[in-house]
């Protein structure tokens, strides 16, 4: 009988099952559901850069798209699903009990944006991030040598130590954290415990400071220098962290039930979504794999011996396994990629809200962003006189920094919307190359490109002036739902359908669609462009 498996993306609006046949990585039936409470824009506060999501989000959206999902498949499909892992945002954090529990389940913190979830892109704990910086430093071990040598306000104990510093509310039940790649398989599995729940080695290395060099998480001493909020949690975390080829475990009754599916259903341990797409994307080492959304996540994996002395500065970490076991898998990004398009077209709409037709006003709006890029399209690159920065929400890297700000350079009274769009796009193109260049110029050469997600797939514009600006061929995936097709491969495994994630990217990978070659003339123009966005925006 063929077995499947289903791949759960959370991503920052939505929830998407995927059910997957592991003999060929067939798409057999997927369901997107969206977070209720977020879409109603519930505990965000955007001017602060607060972003917050209830735990009920998660659970309602989970159960509601895999039960979809599977009512769309046949009985033979259900009987034979043997495994379900997930992906998530990350660091998304939040704060339990001693029993393991998210705060904002508790009666008396279900309205506290403090006892949420703490969305990725929240950055409100800008100055615990440069604390932490700083007293690594001084410390006779720097903690963030594995992580670039910098923390972000974007990672787990910045944001555990503002939540505590600010809400006192919370300084009696709060214990410990827990990332939510984690506590959903933990849900599933009836392992919520403190010391139950197996911690993704993805999540904590790259974000919690974890590595075997300081036998797991930094010392209480650490952490106690940090703030007195601190206190005694350590002992409530873990050292042991796993790879997403291990299992969680098995669906409880209560699960199985909800869901419809047999209690033998193996949930496998989980990790962030861009390291699991990079998975989809059937990365091996040497290729760059860009995951283009709002935000961008890059991903490689280098084999131990190229590794061997390494530490690649102003990354967002370099940790044994956290994509492929048995490599080390490489993280950087943009705390910005679509969002700055989005961005724009909401400066460019901001008068239609006027309009009293609903039906008018999104047809316009929807129509900005493929005009725009038609526009620019138009204008020879010689021509691309206005240069920008890309970090409109902080840079994540090269170097983090959320302190700093976009600017957009050369502005005049001929400056149209579409140059400026242009701009734009050029300055997200250059955010990347810096990053292909911080990993070449270390000794990590990228030999090749890959692309997923919704910007990928949707604006040749973007993907080409990407291409021309980083003089490099540039390939699309196939499958549509990328994400969560790496996220099913990881189940595959998990369940003992395929010994190792290799063999599994194998049967079930589906290769590219498109490939963008960089334009030998633009190649040129862009090399002097790049010049001007480096003085504009590092010097």
């Amino acid at each position: 009988m063929k077995k499947y498996v289903i791949g759960i993306d959370f991503g920052s609006d939505s929830c998407r099952a995927l059910v997957v046949d592991t003999s060929n990585g067939k798409e057999m039936a997927t369901s997107v559901k969206y977070y209720p409470r977020w879409m109603e824009g519930r505990y965000c506060n955007p001017a602060k850069n607060q972003y917050r999501q209830h735990p009920l989000d998660y659970l309602e959206v989970m159960e509601s798209s895999i039960k979809e999902a599977l009512q769309l498949c046949d009985a033979e499909i259900k009987d034979n699903i043997a495994g379900i892992s997930f992906d998530t945002t990350g660091s998304t954090p939040a704060l339990t009990d001693a029993q393991g529990t998210p705060l904002a389940l508790l009666p008396e913190f279900s309205e506290n944006p403090n006892a949420m979830f703490i969305l990725w892109k929240d950055h409100t704990a800008v100055k615990e991030a440069d604390e932490i910086n700083e007293l690594a430093r001084k410390w006779g071990v720097d903690y963030t040598k594995y992580e670039g040598g910098i923390y972000s306000s974007e990672w787990v104990w910045a944001k555990v130590l503002h939540v505590l510093r600010n809400d006192k509310s919370l300084h009696k039940k709060a214990v410990s954290w827990v990332e939510y790649c984690d506590w959903l398989p933990a849900v599933l599995t009836g392992k919520t415990g403190l010391k139950s729940i197996k911690r993704s080695r993805c999540a904590a290395g790259h974000k919690a400071l974890w590595h075997p060099d300081w036998n797991g998480l930094p010392p209480q001493a650490f952490l106690n220098q940090l703030g007195p909020e601190l206190a005694g949690m350590r002992d409530n975390l873990f050292v042991e962290t796993h790879t997403s080829d291990q299992s969680m475990g098995t669906l409880t009754p209560e699960w199985a039930g909800k869901l419809g599916l047999k209690t033998n259903v193996v949930v496998g341990v989980s990790a962030f979504d861009c390291h699991m797409g990079a998975v989809g994307a059937q990365i091996e080492p040497n290729m760059l794999v860009r995951v283009m959304g709002t935000s961008t996540c890059d991903i490689i994996v280098s084999p131990y011996e190229a590794m061997e002395g390494r530490l690649i500065p102003g990354i967002c970490g370099q940790v044994d396994g956290s994509v492929i076991p048995g490599m080390v898998g490489l993280e950087a990004g943009q705390s910005a990629f679509g969002d700055v398009y989005a961005w724009f077209k909401n400066l460019l709409s901001w008068p239609l809200q006027f309009l009293d037709n609903e039906n008018q006003r999104k047809a316009i709006e929807d129509k900005i962003i493929p005009a725009l890029a038609d526009e620019a399209m138009k204008v020879p690159v010689e021509e691309s006189t206005l240069i920008a920065t890309d970090w409109l929400n902080g840079r994540r890297t090269p170097d983090a920094d959320q302190n700093v700000t976009a600017t957009i350079s050369g502005l005049n009274l001929g400056s149209t919307a579409p140059l400026i769009f242009r701009a734009l796009v050029e300055a997200t193109a250059y955010g990347s190359k810096a990053i292909a260049d911080r990993f070449n110029e270390n000794g990590i050469k990228i030999k090749s490109v890959v692309a997923i997600g919704g910007v990928a797939k949707k604006s040749p514009f973007v993907m080409q002036t990407m291409a021309d600006v980083m003089n490099m061929p540039i390939k699309v995936a196939r499958a549509e739902q990328t994400v969560a097709l790496g996220a099913a491969m990881f189940a595959a495994v998990a369940a003992g359908v395929y010994a190792t994630i290799e063999d599994a990217q194998n049967a079930m990978g589906q290769g590219f669609e498109k490939e963008y070659l960089p334009i030998p003339d633009n190649v040129k123009t862009y090399e002097q462009l790049y010049k001007k966005y480096l003085k504009l925006g590092y010097q």
